[in-house]
């Protein structure tokens, strides 16, 4: 047998120019090519790559019979992990150069644990550069040739260098830390003779975005190059006179190109032809083309893949232009609609409010679903069943995420009158809700989208925990359904006292459902006395802490189902005279009344963008947060009007009580700003401070529309018509609760809450709920900034979404570490090797390590007390996601006890880290980063399933890998939604 060799000498590998690969079954595009260093083309041939990597493998270890059986195997694993990535985002085909591919094969040797193999394989590539670098000295230099682009039409014309570098320094006018000259020459590398146009506008965009992870001000400028080829596209399907405008160019074309996409839309029946009849000379003066700068690369990318307008693929909706179409929808109904469309306008483009995605897409179209939640209550009939589910269907084609309450089901074991036999219980019945959620995908543009709630009394509660599992029968399952517990305050008491706790099938119970607190308890007790006395036989009797202990179980393995309280999101509501919260919604953050037959609860969602409220001397801005409240409450309003409802007990509903959902986004970065540690004390005093400003400026902008346009239908009777305001409220749950409850609620003295509540009184409300803070995941993408009120997952990450793999970098973090002159290549690698985290990085200063903790790094019960700030403020909820970085039962047991007694009304996803390996972004000097081998310093993967096992990392991972975490505990994998690539979008 051959004697292994590791000298870099004795190795033998093929030349460059063998870039692809063997023995796999190619998943190439068809279309795709490799640019060699001469400049030429040639197709792209998986089988090279495979031959390459033999050849090194070979020369490491060794060519006996033995040995190549072993090495077979392994390079076919190598071979699929380099071709997947080098085709990654090469759907459409396109080109890739040779060094790139090189790039991925080290990559993908090191991520395997073949650091020999890799090592020589660099050494290799460095001699081999060296080699060309002397041929290419000693050769005369040869006569530069003229590479010549191929337009759309076909035509050959030269590649224009000038508009090239004219193009690049515009992208980087006004940004620090960026170099037209080196994106240029960079971009010239990867253009070859008869490039097609849209390639030639791809490697500009490339060459800017691979610099991303060094400069993150790199990202304005690929979004930048990226609108050259957004404003060709859309301007030559309009058959504009000039389709190839710089943006500077652009500016004075934006007028007449919005006139022309209005007609062309309406004729395409793409929009409503009312647009038409507004005045489109005077909208197409207030577009602001300047604001097409603001974008970052993956705020702009996601628009164009999801929500422009396109007919055949083909998009022609710029950016001024789209957020002009929503301000119309919007404005469709007001009086002085140019007016106000403009004010709407200017709102949505400067990123200080958005929209929920629902919004974005529909507003202005024919058929303008706008909303973003449905709750629906399911009755226990087979007609009820069968039409809650059916209206799961039409209300998810169009876009709106869906909250079902299921308690009213008959438990398994139950009698049924009309054949004389038991049920199967509720579970059946949620199999075929998941599966109507799969089907029906939201008009193609994302999943669809559902989450069942059951009370914690049910008779099938237990069997309920288990849905999301990945074992036992699969008829009883639903891997692709959110599950949320609804629990009672009586349920929470008996743990903490130890003590029983019984289930009932609803129709023994069947008044259970609609009481609460008090009432509730009273009627409980007294139907567990009729059990004691035999007049309940269907019931079972089990330690409240048994189950709860399931209940956390089935939330670490699986993700599901989620923890949500019954009794504050009740007795905190307004809308208690008017009837019950039976669920929440798909994301948890929505709380209003359901009925079968009458009342399917709507929500509508805007966010205000925090961040772009702290003043440049660290303070809130609040004059214009009063001036965005306003004009964003009047935006909510509008939906309701104009919104189309694809169910009329919907539109009945949303009619009657006029509920909207204002929340925040860029919690996070506001921190940044103001230069406070997440979990610190002055963090939590500003999520309390922040939140009473959006409260007090919501419901006075709410008590002003009602001034203007009449109070809601159902006001009369409500906590606000008798003064009770959000805040007010928390001293409603604490007589009921009777103790367990330790909520502040003090105010800041900032705001005259007293001439508030007489106003409100006297005047009324417009809305009957105001305040929801939605998870806003697309939302911020868009906007560029932290989601919603989550701590940062990681300071330096790829993010993946359905608009592809996208490197974030905190910019926050890289200013300051620029200041103190830190930022360099060395501290990209260790950030790579730490998974995003500054903390075991010693040169970075304590004060700096505070500031950045990612998400795992911080404590959770921090996350929660914040939450409560904010809790008691809202007149609905918060998407709260709760972070463990090393959990386990006594701390998760600790974590939703404290979670209940501070007073939340829900809680959204546990994430916690799993024990996979993570995956390390490339370096652009083609050196490997340091990663280690399984179960040493490499991230774990993470999931919302807290899956823990030996060698996982007390580190957060560079990327989640939610199909591939451990399975450590019970062979659970992970839920549906991993943090980077959520599925729970209607919400947001």
């Amino acid at each position: 047998m051959q004697t292994q060799t590791t000298s870099a000498e004795a190795v033998t590998i093929p030349p460059s120019e063998s870039y692809s690969a063997a023995e796999v079954q190619s998943t190439a595009p068809g279309g795709m090519r490799v640019i060699r260093r001469n400049g030429k083309v040639t197709g792209f041939e998986p089988e090279k790559i495979s031959i390459a990597i033999t050849k090194a493998f070979l020369a490491v270890e060794g060519g006996s019979a033995a040995a190549s059986s072993r090495i077979r195997e392994r390079v076919a694993g190598v071979t699929d992990q380099v071709v997947a990535a080098v085709t990654r985002n090469q759907h459409g085909g396109g080109t890739i150069h040779i060094e790139d591919i090189q790039d991925q094969v080290e990559l993908a040797l090191m991520r395997a644990d073949e650091h020999k193999v890799a090592r020589s394989y660099v050494l290799y590539r460095e001699q081999r550069a060296r080699e060309r670098a002397e041929e290419a000295a000693s050769q005369p230099a040869a006569p530069a040739t003229e590479l010549r682009m191929t337009r759309d039409d076909g035509s050959l014309v030269p590649v224009d260098t000038e508009r090239m570098r004219t193009l690049v320094t515009e992208a980087c006018t006004g940004l620090t830390g960026v170099d037209p000259n080196s994106v240029l020459e960079s971009a010239m590398r990867d253009i070859y003779d008869e490039i097609p146009e849209s390639q030639l506008a791809q490697a500009l965009v490339m060459a800017a975005r691979t610099r991303i992870e060094d400069e993150p001000n790199y990202s304005y400028v690929s979004a930048r190059l990226l609108m050259d080829a957004l404003r060709h596209e859309a301007l030559s399907f309009l058959d504009a006179p000039e389709t190839r405008p710089t943006h500077e160019q652009m500016t004075a074309l934006y007028g007449d190109y919005f006139r022309s996409y209005i007609h062309r839309a309406a004729e395409l029946e793409l929009v409503d032809p009312k647009l038409c009849l507004f005045d489109l000379d005077q909208l197409g003066k207030a577009l602001l083309p300047e604001r097409d700068m603001k974008f970052d690369y993956l705020g702009l990318q996601t628009l164009y893949d999801r929500y422009f307008i396109h007919s055949n693929k083909t998009r022609f909706e710029l950016p001024q232009a789209f957020f002009m179409r929503v301000a119309m929808g919007l404005a469709i109904n007001e009086v002085e609609r140019e007016a106000r469309a403009i004010e709407f306008y200017q709102l949505l483009s400067s990123f200080d409010f958005m929209s929920s995605t629902p919004t974005l897409f529909n507003s202005g179209t024919l058929r303008p679903q706008l909303s973003s939640c449905y709750l629906t209550t399911v009755p226990d009939d087979l007609d009820g069943i069968f039409g809650a589910i059916k209206d799961n269907a039409l209300l998810s084609k169009f876009a709106g995420g869906l909250g079902n309450d299921w308690t009213p089901v008959r438990g398994m074991g139950a009698y049924i009158k009309g054949t004389n036999g038991k049920s199967n219980g509720v579970v059946p019945f949620l199999k075929v809700a998941n599966d109507t959620a799969v089907a029906v995908n939201q008009g193609g543009k994302r999943k669809g989208a559902v989450c069942a709630y059951l009370e914690t009394w049910h008779r099938d509660i237990e069997e309920f925990v288990d849905l999301r599992k990945n074992t036992g029968d699969d008829r009883r399952r639903t891997h692709d359904m959110n599950t949320a517990n609804w629990v009672p305050d009586l349920f929470m008491k008996r743990v903490m006292e130890e003590g029983q706790w019984t289930l009932f099938s609803p129709e023994d119970a069947p008044d259970l459902h609609d009481l609460t607190g008090a009432a509730f308890e009273q009627r409980y007790l007294a139907y567990e006395r009729e059990a004691d006395e035999g007049r309940i036989p269907n019931h079972k009797r089990i330690p409240a802490v048994q189950l709860w202990r399931k209940m956390l179980s089935m939330l670490f393995e699986t993700g599901h189902p989620w923890v949500t309280f019954k009794d504050p999101c009740n007795l905190r509501s307004p809308q208690q005279h008017a009837g019950v919260v039976h669920s929440s919604n798909l994301c948890t953050e929505i709380t209003l009344n359901t009925k079968p037959g009458h009342e399917i609860a709507v929500c509508n969602l805007g966010s205000v963008n925090l961040p772009a409220h702290i003043t440049e001397d660290g303070k809130l801005d609040r004059v214009k947060l009063a001036k965005t409240v306003n004009t964003a409450m009047r935006m909510l309003d509008n939906v309701i009007e104009y919104n189309y409802y694809s169910v009329t007990t919907a539109r009945n509903s949303n009619l009657r009580h006029r509920p909207v959902g204002m929340g925040v986004m860029g919690f996070q970065d506001a921190l940044y700003k103001l230069r406070l540690p997440y979990d610190s004390e002055e963090a939590i005093r500003f999520a309390d401070e922040s939140m009473e400003a959006v409260s007090y400026h919501a419901i006075q902008a709410s008590t002003d529309l009602a001034e203007e346009r009449g109070k809601y239908q159902s006001f009369e009777g409500s906590l606000w018509s008798q003064g009770i305001l959000p805040i007010d409220s928390i001293r409603l749950l604490r007589e009921e609760r009777g103790g367990y409850l330790e909520q502040d609620e003090s105010a800041s003295g900032e705001y005259d809450w007293e001439t508030l509540r007489e106003r409100v009184k006297t005047i009324g409300m417009r809305n009957s709920n105001t305040m929801a803070i939605a998870p806003t995941a697309t939302i911020a993408n868009i906007t560029g900034v932290s989601q919603s009120i989550e701590p940062t997952y990681q300071n330096l990450f790829v993010k993946s979404n359905l608009s592809g793999d996208f490197t974030v970098v905190n910019t926050y973090l890289v200013d300051d570490l620029k200041k103190l002159d830190l930022w360099d290549e060395v501290m990209v690698h260790d950030l790579k090797y730490f998974d995003g985290s500054v903390q075991a990085i010693d040169r970075v200063p304590e004060e700096i390590k505070a500031i950045y903790k990612c998400a795992f790094e911080v404590d959770p019960k921090r996350l929660v007390d914040a939450g409560s700030r904010r809790q008691k403020w809202i007149d609905q909820s918060q998407s709260l996601n709760l972070y463990m970085s090393e959990p386990n039962g006594r701390k998760l047991d600790e974590l939703y006890k404290h979670a209940w007694t501070s007073g939340l009304k829900t809680t959204y996803y546990l994430r916690t880290m799993g024990a996979t390996h993570a995956e390390k972004t490339t370096i652009s000097d083609s050196r490997l980063n340091k990663v280690a081998g399984s179960g040493g310093n490499g991230g774990g993967g993470v999931t919302t399933t807290g899956v823990t096992g030996a060698g996982e990392s007390s580190r957060p991972p560079v990327t989640p890998d939610a199909d591939a975490s451990a399975e450590a505990n019970g062979g659970q994998m992970p839920a549906a939604c991993s943090i980077l690539d959520p599925d729970c979008e209607a919400c947001q």
